[in-house]
């Protein structure tokens, strides 16, 4: 299918199957290059898929009925907007400064982008497959720290970030798999999922050098962020202090029966 669809010249192996999708090393246009295959949403096993696509964009009012509705038309456009998602994330983030795969084309449910190598020119591990030093440790937290700063500040939240899809390139790590990044102002869940994601890459660093284990640096993230405070060079020091300020419930009740009460005259003036 690869080389019918005029994408590739050559597949010369499988690299991985994951939940979302299988991926192939492939030769194109002279070079080694990388092509993911997208699986049907039926042969796919990622979970709470609705979650992750809150407070994304549609092209128009009939594809949102549609998908709403979960009619057959609808059920075609998420899986395009679900893939589609991946590729407009790899853009905006490369265009931040992020460290992601290149992209190379997107044509018929598969993406072909640069095939990260190694020191040696070989496709590069995933952290998962690596034994760090102490050191190495804790200059991979920092690098992933700052990656996932730079992230937020272009607006995005990886959502699924753990050690097995950050490669570890000749030129550093370079973070894989986004068709669910999530819009960081327009979800609901995102303060949670940039926690969560902070909290997968300590564990992970956190087997080789146990003080990373202690850090905060989610959280603090995220105050930063909702504050507008976040810069992609701000100083951050993985401590975290939550607000010992009450907060003013009767203010907020107040504020609640006064919406309701004009709310209330308005209708009653309209009838």
């Amino acid at each position: 299918m690869l080389v019918q669809n005029g994408l590739v010249d050559e597949v010369v192996c499988q690299l991985m199957s994951g939940k979302e999708a299988e991926v192939y090393v492939v030769q194109s246009r002279g070079e080694l290059r990388c092509a993911k295959v997208y699986k049907d949403a039926g042969k796919r096993s990622f979970s709470q898929q609705a979650q992750y696509q809150e407070g994304r964009k549609v092209r128009n009012s009939r594809q949102a009925r549609a998908m709403e509705k979960n009619t057959r038309y609808g059920k075609k456009e998420q899986e395009g907007a679900w893939q589609n998602a991946e590729v407009e994330a790899l853009q905006r983030l490369a265009d931040a400064g992020v460290r992601v795969p290149k992209i190379y084309s997107y044509l018929g449910g598969v993406l072909l982008m640069e095939l990260v190598i190694d020191a040696e020119g070989g496709a590069a591990p995933r952290l998962n497959d690596l034994r760090l030093t102490a050191e190495e440790a804790r200059e991979g937290h920092r690098a992933m720290i700052s990656q996932i700063v730079l992230m937020l500040c272009a607006g995005l939240v990886h959502g699924d970030l753990s050690e097995y899809n950050v490669l570890a390139g000749s030129d550093g790590l370079v973070i894989i798999d986004l068709p669910q990044a999530i819009d960081a102002a327009g979800n609901n869940n995102a303060s949670k999922m940039l926690e969560r994601d902070v909290k997968n890459m300590t564990a992970y660093f956190g087997r080789f050098a146990p003080e990373l284990l202690v850090t905060d640096y989610g959280r603090e993230i995220w105050k930063l962020y909702a504050s507008g405070e976040l810069k992609a060079n701000s100083l951050l020091t993985g401590r975290f202090q939550q607000s010992g300020i009450p907060a003013d419930v009767g203010s907020v009740m107040r504020d609640i029966d006064s919406a309701r009460l004009w709310h209330e005259r308005y209708q009653s003036s309209k009838s």
